[in-house]
């Protein structure tokens, strides 16, 4: 009899919640190291400044915060 399902790792199991991404640490952008850990859902500490933020979810840049951003720093004219 042949296998109907696909070994997807821990992911198959609980979901998203305990995956790679959120174990991964991130670049930070005020500091410029690449310390940023998640702490809890939407609480992000950065190890080397010991800054908190609160930003996404899941993953620290968001979808809207990638596009926004370089539109803030541009100088105003």
């Amino acid at each position: 009899m042949a296998k109907n399902n696909q070994n997807v790792g821990i992911v198959g199991k609980y979901g998203a919640r305990y995956g790679a991404p959120l174990r991964k640490i991130y670049a930070r952008s005020f500091c410029g190291k690449t310390k940023m850990k998640r702490r809890a859902v939407g609480i992000w500490l950065c190890g080397s400044c010991m800054k908190t933020a609160a930003d996404g979810t899941w993953t620290y840049d968001t979808t809207s915060v990638v596009t926004v951003k370089p539109a803030i720093r541009r100088p105003q004219d």
